[in-house]
């Protein structure tokens, strides 16, 4: 894990996606691979955001707001981009993000688009250049959990996995794995089978990790 943590205390924070909740897949893998990462890491804090509850739309007053300098905005201005800033600093805190999204007609649900247009701001997630954009949440870790009906994931039909990517790559978060249950339709049983699997050697090469860092800062 390439995340520098400030405390001893591993800030992980979860995003749910898709619009199910009882029996969703996404949500149970995802919940599985937080409960790994506590085993692993011992102290955990997870910060818990559900997409399904509602989320703010980018709307005039929003773009507005958003490119009126932070000394000029007003009070209201302030209150429209209020929940934006909240998820922003919600990613800031976190040393760890972990997303879980169904692929819904070969993309993300609307929802966690909206999420990343509240989460992309520039001056706060990226930053502008003479080389162009970049990122400024860089040394975080991303784990995205995606399931899929019908669709395999990777493939020239899945807009879902590159798209979450780039969007997380263009604020800087680079290291990123992705745990796949796809066509559940077809594949069933077998396909989240898989995802355990990953899941299980994704934590156990963050413990092998973990504990190379921590025996080479000991020698030096």
């Amino acid at each position: 894990m390439n995340n520098k943590r400030t405390s001893n205390t591993l800030q992980i924070l979860e995003v749910s996606a898709s619009g199910r909740h009882k029996d969703s897949v996404s949500r149970k893998l995802t919940a599985e691979l937080i409960a790994a990462l506590q085993q692993e890491s011992g102290n955990v804090n997870i910060q818990r955001r559900d997409l399904s509850n509602g989320i703010a739309l980018v709307d005039e007053d929003w773009i507005v707001a958003n490119f009126t300098a932070d000394e000029n905005r007003s009070a209201t201005q302030r209150s429209v981009l209020a929940e934006s800033d909240a998820l922003v600093k919600e990613l800031k805190d976190a040393d760890v993000i972990v997303i879980g999204s169904p692929i819904y007609n070969f993309s993300v649900p609307a929802a966690l688009k909206a999420w990343i247009d509240m989460i992309a701001r520039a001056r706060l997630t990226f930053r502008y250049t003479d080389q162009g954009p970049r990122g400024l949440l860089e040394g975080k870790k991303a784990y995205v959990v995606v399931a899929s009906g019908g669709v395999a994931v990777n493939s020239e039909y899945d807009f879902a996995t590159p798209y979450l990517r780039h969007a997380l790559s263009f604020i800087g978060i680079t290291d990123v794995e992705v745990v796949a249950a796809e066509q559940l339709n077809n594949a069933g049983e077998e396909s989240v089978a898989i995802a355990r699997a990953t899941i299980a050697e994704l934590v156990q090469a963050n413990a092998e990790r973990r504990d190379a860092d921590s025996a080479a800062a000991t020698i030096h």
